[in-house]
């Protein structure tokens, strides 16, 4: 893997202010495989600074040519697709075939659907004797994980730039290799200097000065609830707008009347793509007490299919943090039915796929994110009692409603505090709002509600 030992900032790759750097591991072998700067407070300042500079040109620039940029990086990126994978396969030790299609395709899908959003977007309105004008918020600091590492950089970079926003870029120090390229390729795109920054470094050092630099009007984020605390705290002392994605535990509820095995088989591979590192993921299977025997003879079969077709997860703090809870779970009387703690390879930082039946809903595996390839099969007495279970958590990012009726289905559906809910296996959506309610975040990403994130409005009266 090839990694750049500057920052990209104000349209060309720079040393860093310091000389540290940050080793980037394949987690299948524990190798490294390249190394990138650990930015520092006065690299985010000098990248805000460029942004700073270059807002004003591209916030007047009018929205037709901010889409052909736009149109342009997403054929940049459609150019490197395979670089693309082999580097998110290398970097997070996702299988190549998972990279290809989602690490490499979902992003260039979306980057395609800001490039027609911004030429086709309502930037003003008349309502009444007023016009409305939508504006670009300004600065846009994006801090995002390593799970999804580009997708979540062109869901917060596309719509900023489709916007008329400048944007500082710190990415997951786990997975910065794949930025870089997403640095190249925006540069190739012909977008201006300093309207996009890339600044590589940890979390604690550049994500905060990032997050608390006064010359960043909005910070989003994406990753766990913990940190969205503190980057909404550090955010709200300087009144500064925050878009958080952040934890899920997600329920698959599935009714009576629903295809079980279906259901069930669809659920188990929910949790398990992407080694279960899926902030969506439907980690909480609910069965109806006369079908739970059967559901989770169909769960264990289901995950023993994926011994050998998962990758590790990220790291070394990740498979401990996977496997304490799986050794919680146990410990709370939870009936393992298949996986376990144990390590099932001598190299690499991999999770057996891990099956609980019996939980309860007050067991820590069934309220806390695991964020590895942990089902939680739970049982329910009526369709109530289903409710209450997949509502009794802190989170509602999404979830899942399978039912031998889909007016059925909808009808729970709408009744479930989460952001977004699959009927019946439905398939995801780049174009549909994605968000949570509670503690899963603030805000939406993708599609015109992803782009109104990054505008703030201005009335005038006639």
């Amino acid at each position: 893997m090839k990694a750049h030992d500057g920052m990209y900032i104000d349209g060309e790759w720079r040393p860093a202010a310091g000389p540290d750097t940050i080793d980037v591991v394949n987690p299948a072998d524990e190798q490294v495989i390249g190394q990138v700067p650990a930015g520092t407070a006065a690299d985010v300042d000098t990248a805000v600074r460029a942004a700073r500079a270059a807002l004003p040109a591209w916030a007047a620039t009018p929205p037709a040519e901010r889409a052909a940029r736009l149109t342009a990086l997403r054929d940049a990126l459609e150019a490197r697709k395979d670089e693309i994978a082999e580097t998110v396969t290398a970097e997070l030790g996702s299988p190549l075939k998972l990279s290809q299609t989602v690490h490499a395709g979902l992003p260039i899908a979306v980057a395609g659907g800001y490039a027609e959003l911004a030429a086709t977007y309502a930037f003003e309105e008349k309502v009444g004797n007023s016009t409305v004008h939508h504006e670009p918020i300004g600065v846009v600091g994006a801090i995002t994980p390593w799970n999804y590492p580009l997708h979540q950089i062109v869901a917060k970079v596309a719509p900023a730039l489709a916007a008329g926003c400048t944007v500082v870029l710190k990415p997951a120090e786990d997975t910065p290799l794949v930025a870089q390229l997403f640095a190249e390729a925006v540069h190739e795109a012909g977008v201006p200097a300093g309207v996009f920054n890339l600044v590589t470094g940890l979390g604690p050092v550049a994500g905060q000065a990032l997050a608390e630099h006064p010359g960043v009007d909005l910070v989003s984020f994406t990753g766990s609830t913990a940190v969205g605390r503190q980057i909404a705290a550090v955010a709200g002392a300087a009144i500064k707008k925050v878009a958080l994605e952040l934890g899920g535990k997600s329920a698959n509820v599935i009714l009576p009347s629903a295809d079980l095995a279906k259901a069930v088989n669809v659920g188990v591979a929910s949790v398990m793509s992407n080694s279960g590192q899926t902030c969506s993921a439907w980690t909480r299977m609910l069965v109806h007490r006369d079908q739970y025997d059967e559901a989770v003879e169909l769960a264990t079969a289901a995950a023993a299919k994926y011994g050998e077709r998962i990758g590790p997860v990220v790291n070394a703090k990740q498979q401990e943090r996977v496997r304490g809870y799986i050794a919680k779970g146990v410990a709370e009387g939870a009936r393992l039915v298949a996986g376990g703690p144990e390590s099932p390879r001598e190299q690499g930082y991999f999770v057996a796929p891990t099956v609980f039946a019996d939980v309860t809903p007050q067991m820590t595996i069934a309220q806390e994110e695991i964020f590895g390839p942990v089902l939680s099969v739970l049982r329910y007495e009526d369709e109530e009692d289903a409710l209450r279970i997949a509502n009794g958590t802190v989170y509602g990012l999404a979830g899942a409603v399978w039912a031998g009726d889909e007016a059925e289905a909808v009808a729970f559906a709408r009744r479930m505090d989460t952001g977004q809910v699959d009927i019946n296996g439905g398939r995801f959506n780049p174009l549909a709002p994605f968000g949570g309610y509670k503690q899963s975040g603030v805000g939406r990403e993708l599609g015109s509600h992803g782009l109104a994130e990054y505008l703030q409005t201005k009335s005038l009266q006639f």
